[in-house]
């Protein structure tokens, strides 16, 4: 199935932001799990208009655990958006109902600087009315060690991404990660491994919930798990208490086989494919969307500049050194065992 879904109308690990003076934020940290298993074959029964099928990738990558938030969205324009050269902030982003509700303050210049606020309801709820190259530019700002400083080559333009100022469709279509990434926008077979792969069984869920059954839409049924936030066309939607998005993490027991939140449901999320020449490609469905719409047969995309309420995104990250020396470990300790088993 391949459609192109375009919205016209309408916790963990997010700091609220006690902002004083100025612009000062204080640091995030962005919860990540990881995602091994390399060299998994593709999805080639679900490829969604891909005829090399999604999924397989052939190095460890850690990956958001829960989308971005607003609350570390907000610390991240504190950190860069005095002025906001490059449009961070999406003033619908203030809405309390379809919005991420931050607020901004300020003349936007040197002498009065622009300051951003969340509403503590929705802090850690994803952010929305971003665009991919607003994603991008949040990957550099990671990618750089979350630098407080005007937007520039050493804080959004450089990074895993070259941006330098791009803006257009053309020019954020053109770009494309380095070698060199610490943290990036993901791309569509990280994005789609994290979600689907069932590393036990070598093979790929329907949905991002662990199951193949289309998730329920319950905040209290927790026990049995595979819930998600989407529209069923019910009278009780939006399901939680007038608010479109949930809280991140909102839904136990339904995360994905490597332990993600909400890759179904809540917020579409941006990846790095480039669809038709003239897109960048979407993924998992959002809060006013059906249930089909994060199956792992559903594709979606939307032009890199353009920003709606049911689209936010999530960040893929080389994995420290550290990790990477443990993860190394494990698998010569495996090794070991398996040459002594074989004795």
């Amino acid at each position: 199935m391949e459609r192109k879904y375009l919205c016209r109308a309408c916790a963990a690990a997010s700091c609220i932001l006690l902002l004083a003076a100025g612009r000062a934020s204080a640091a995030i940290t962005i919860e990540t799990v990881p995602v091994r298993d390399l060299g998994n074959a593709s999805d080639s029964a679900a490829h969604s208009g891909n005829p090399a099928g999604q999924g397989s990738v052939d190095y460890t990558y850690n990956i958001g655990k829960y989308e971005v938030t607003a609350a570390q969205y907000t610390a991240f324009l504190n950190a860069v958006g005095g002025v906001d050269t490059y449009a961070l902030y999406n003033t619908s982003m203030s809405r309390t109902d379809y919005g991420g509700g931050i607020s901004r303050n300020g003349g936007g210049t040197l002498a009065s600087p622009y300051t951003y606020v969340v509403e503590p309801s929705f802090a850690n709820r994803p952010v929305n009315y971003v665009s991919w190259g607003n994603a991008a530019r949040f990957a550099n700002w990671l990618h750089n060690g979350q630098p407080t400083r005007a937007q520039g080559l050493s804080t959004t333009e450089d990074g895993a991404y070259f941006l330098n100022g791009a803006r257009t469709d053309a020019a954020l279509l053109g770009m494309s990660r380095k070698k060199t990434w610490k943290w990036a926008v993901t791309s569509e077979d990280e994005w789609y491994k994290a979600a689907y792969y069932n590393a036990v069984t070598s093979s790929y869920y329907l949905y991002p919930t662990s199951s193949d059954a289309a998730p329920r839409r319950s905040m209290a049924d927790a026990p049995p798990g595979n819930n998600a936030n989407y529209f069923a066309g019910s009278g009780d939607f939006p399901i939680d208490s007038g608010k479109y998005t949930t809280l991140v993490g909102e839904f136990q027991n339904s995360a994905s086989p490597y332990g993600t939140f909400d890759q179904g449901g809540n917020v579409w999320e941006w990846n790095e494919a480039v669809i038709a020449g003239s897109y960048r490609g979407l993924r998992g469905g959002g809060f006013n969307n059906n249930s089909d719409t994060m199956r792992a047969d559903y594709r979606s995309w939307e032009h890199p500049s353009e920003a709606y309420p049911n689209q936010g995104f999530r960040v893929s990250q080389v994995p420290e050194p550290a990790s990477m020396v443990m993860f190394g470990l494990g698998i010569a300790a495996t090794l070991l065992k398996r040459r002594d088993a074989g004795k």
